[in-house]
């Protein structure tokens, strides 16, 4: 198995800069709002986040949605505006406490047509290792109105 190490270089900025804080990625998500989430990269099957500190959310609750959405949009990274996501499996590997802004990154390891596998990890601003991940997700087309 090849592994495949996720640089932000690898990742292309997101073509949603600048969305209000309700958006995610093309997506509307209030809790984007609600926990300071902001997507600030995604394609190439790779998507990058980031978790604005807010010490009442400082917990593993709050590392636990960072990489869900991070992996998630991975996922949905070759078309954002097209697709959604459920989550149907995450496991997480917690590491390290960290405090700051959180930065999560993320790859689409397989899409099939519906089911799809990502990896990711997040980090302190410092680079320090705070928690890992691997899920798996349905993709759901959006409708066009």
């Amino acid at each position: 198995m090849q592994h495949h190490s996720i640089t932000t270089n690898d990742i292309p900025p997101s073509p949603f800069t600048g969305e209000p804080p309700d958006m995610f990625f093309g997506l509307p998500m209030a809790m984007a709002r609600a926990m300071a989430l902001r997507g600030e990269r995604i394609g190439n099957d790779m998507a990058q986040v980031r978790l604005g500190f807010q010490p009442d959310q400082a917990n593993s609750r709050s590392i636990a949605t960072l990489l869900d959405c991070t992996l998630a949009a991975s996922v949905r990274s070759h078309d954002p505006a097209a697709y959604g996501v459920a989550t149907i499996d995450l496991t997480l590997h917690f590491v390290t406490a960290a405090g700051g802004d959180l930065i999560a990154t993320a790859h689409c390891e397989r899409r099939g047509r519906s089911i799809s596998f990502a990896r990711g990890e997040v980090r302190a601003e410092d680079g320090t290792l705070v928690a890992l991940a691997t899920g798996s997700f349905k993709l759901i087309a959006r409708r066009q109105d």
